[in-house]
């Protein structure tokens, strides 16, 4: 604020009040400002972390149907050949683990979405 503004209604002159009506320059405007944040912007950016991380944990249930696929597929692999049971688990065993991993990198960047930013 200038000191202009700040005086006493009575100190006031005409020479003041021209001073009040100049322009200034747009660099002293932009620098003046501050940020500010209201009440509805931090609600819309809590109701964008909810958005997200609802988002970021679909990832779960194609973890969950990954692994309903892999053993699906090892019973009927089994059913069709008993003797290679041995290798047809260590591969359902393998992708149990690559599905669960990715079910737990969705989880963990929902939370990192809700509580980290």
């Amino acid at each position: 604020m200038s000191a202009v503004v700040l005086k006493r209604p009575e100190t006031l002159t005409d020479e003041s009040l021209s001073s009040l009506a100049a322009p200034r320059p747009l660099t002293s405007l932009i620098s003046s400002r501050s940020f500010q944040t209201s009440a509805i912007s931090r609600d819309i950016d809590t109701a964008a972390k909810f958005i997200g991380a609802g988002a970021a944990t679909v990832g779960v249930a194609g973890s969950g149907a990954g692994i309903g696929t892999v053993f699906g597929s090892l019973i009927i692999g089994y059913a069709r050949n008993p003797s290679l049971k041995q290798q047809l688990f260590s591969y359902a065993i393998l992708g149990f683990a690559l599905s669960e991993a990715m079910g737990l990198f969705c989880l963990m960047v929902a939370f990192l979405i809700l509580f980290a930013m």
